[in-house]
Parts: C-alpha cells; sequence; structure tokens
C-alpha cells in the first residue's frame, strides 16, 4: 500500500505509477471541512528521514466525493480513505459519507501529532475505542486504525482498536521531533514540532509492528521507513500482514512498485510460493541460522 499524506489520492503519480498494481491507495487525510494546515516552513530534511507538519491540509470530504474518487474510480485498485477529527460525531459523519461505491476502506487517522485537536485519542485506550466504535457502526468498509508510537504501551491502545471493531490497524505513524536553526536558535518548522518518517524510525516501526501482532488477532499493516523490499521484509517478517510505503515514495515516486518486485524476487530466490509463508517467521530463538552446505 502507499502510506497516507505520502502519496496524495494517487492521482499525481498515476503517471509515474501503475495504480492497479498497488494494495491499496490510501488517500491522504480527508476532513469534514477544508483545511489549509499549518503556516511554512512545513517540511525539513533531518539524517535519514524527515519532519513535517503539514497539519491535514485538504479540500475536505465534499471535495474528494466530488472531484478525487470519480477520478480514482477509473482503476482497479482499492482506495483506503484516510480521515481525521476532531471529535467522535466528526469521525462519525466522516465515515457515514465515505460508505459509497469506489471506497474499499477506512483508515482512521487518531495519531497526527501535527495537530492539537482530538490527539488524546490516540493516547488513551477508552477514547480509541470509542471513536473506532463509533465509526465501525457507520460503515460497512474495511475498518483500519493507525496507531501513534508516542505512548509508553502501543500493545494497550492496539487491543482497545481492535475492541473497537477496527478490522486491522498501522503501526505506525510518525515520531515527534523538534529540529533547531542553531544560528537562529529558533525552530526550523513554523509549527515547532513535526512527525518525523523515513529509515530513520524503522527500526522503531518494526519492534511496533512485532509487538502489536503478538497482542492482537486482527492483521497489523507495518509502516515506517520502508524505502526497499528488504525493509518491507522486515515487517513481514516480523508479523505484519501488509505494508504501506512513505518517505521512500518522495525519493522515488516508483519505490512501492520496487518493493513489490523485490518481494517477489526474495521469494523466488528462497523458494517461497507465497509471502504469507514469511508473515511472522522472526526468528526469536537466539540460535544462528545453519551454515547452507558449499
Amino acid at each position: 500500500m502507499t502510506a497516507s499524506g505520502t502519496f496524495g489520492f494517487g492521482l499525481e503519480y498515476a503517471d509515474f505509477v501503475e495504480l492497479n498494481r498497488l494494495g491499496a491507495v490510501v488517500t491522504k487525510a480527508t476532513t469534514l471541512r477544508p483545511r489549509i494546515g499549518n503556516p511554512p516552513p512545513r517540511t525539513v530534511e533531518t539524517p535519514s528521514g524527515m519532519l513535517n507538519a503539514i497539519g491535514l491540509q485538504n479540500d475536505g470530504v465534499d471535495a474528494f466525493l466530488q472531484h478525487k474518487l470519480p477520478a480514482l474510480s477509473v482503476y482497479d485498485v482499492p482506495v483506503i480513505v484516510n480521515i481525521a477529527g476532531t471529535t467522535v460525531d466528526e469521525y462519525a459523519t466522516l465515515a457515514g459519507m465515505l460508505d459509497v461505491e469506489g471506497v474499499s476502506g477506512i483508515e482512521i487517522n487518531i495519531s497526527c501529532p501535527n495537530v492539537e485537536e482530538g490527539i488524546d485519542f490516540c493516547l488513551k485506550p477508552e477514547a480509541t475505542e470509542r471513536v473506532v466504535s463509533a465509526v465501525r457502526q457507520r460503515t460497512s468498509k474495511c475498518v483500519i486504525c493507525k496507531l501513534s508510537p508516542n505512548v509508553s504501551d502501543i500493545t494497550v491502545i492496539a487491543r482497545a482498536a481492535e475492541a473497537g471493531g477496527a478490522d486491522a490497524v498501522s503501526v505506525i505513524n510518525t515520531l515527534i521531533g523538534l529540529a533547531v536553526d542553531v544560528e537562529r536558535r529558533k525552530p526550523v518548522l513554523a509549527n515547532i514540532t513535526g512527525g518525523l518518517s523515513g529509515p530513520a524510525i524503522r527500526p522503531v516501526a518494526v519492534r511496533m509492528a512485532w509487538l502489536v501482532s503478538k497482542a492482537v488477532r486482527i492483521p497489523v499493516i507495518g509502516v515506517g521507513g520502508i524505502m526497499n523490499a528488504n525493509d518491507a521484509l522486515e515487517f513481514l517478517i516480523a508479523g505484519a500482514t501488509a505494508v504501506q510505503v512513505g518517505t521512500g515514495s518522495f525519493v522515488s515516486p516508483r519505490a512501492s512498485l520496487d518493493v513489490i518486485d523485490g518481494i517477489e524476487a526474495y521469494l523466488q530466490r528462497h523458494g517461497f510460493e507465497s509471502v504469507h509463508d514469511i508473515i511472522g517467521s522472526l526468528d526469536t530463538s537466539g540460535k544462528q541460522p545453519e551454515p547452507k552446505a558449499a
């Protein structure tokens, strides 16, 4: 899949990426009303990653339904709409409005670190369960809850999402970071802090995906710093059943297709018939594999 906020609505990449080869397009976050987002500067490159504080800029759900969704409908790729709100009612309303033909699923964004409203939804299990339950009641589509790494125990939040009726969880959203302009002694981002993504967070994301996969019975979607097939394979072997490519698409628009091709090559090289053969196959026994005969 593509990761929300890094692939636009899919249409922006259609000239470079064969969308129908993707497992799904996860759209940029959609809100009930249009949002102008945070003031610039809103992005900054960091060692092995980037900070962003876009602030959920988008044209609102009505514009998505009128313009973006019809344009996406010409492709066969499943469309998962990422939604964000400030109240439980907003999330529920969005889910109901998006319970239409052409939408395959809803990804509930309760974990964006770049907006002040609604942030507690991802920090408290009871709040997570309440939001997921409200969305579940308003849609017949697949419901995915995107989890924040900025918590003391992500498994508690994951179990709350499962209890609320989530069909899957995305693990993880960005880590909160701060970049400082030392000459000016000021934050680089106008929002002061932003969400850290890219290879720098991948080991954190893999660990959290591994922990969550052992804590819940629903599928885990691994996301965080996937730049190539080996990065994606780490998540799958650790227990994720699907992956999302995010920051990698900024480096190469075709990163998601390169990941698909690389996974297929890995399976053939190791004699696996299906990707399902490696999901959750991480050996944590501490024993080193036996050397192969020459």
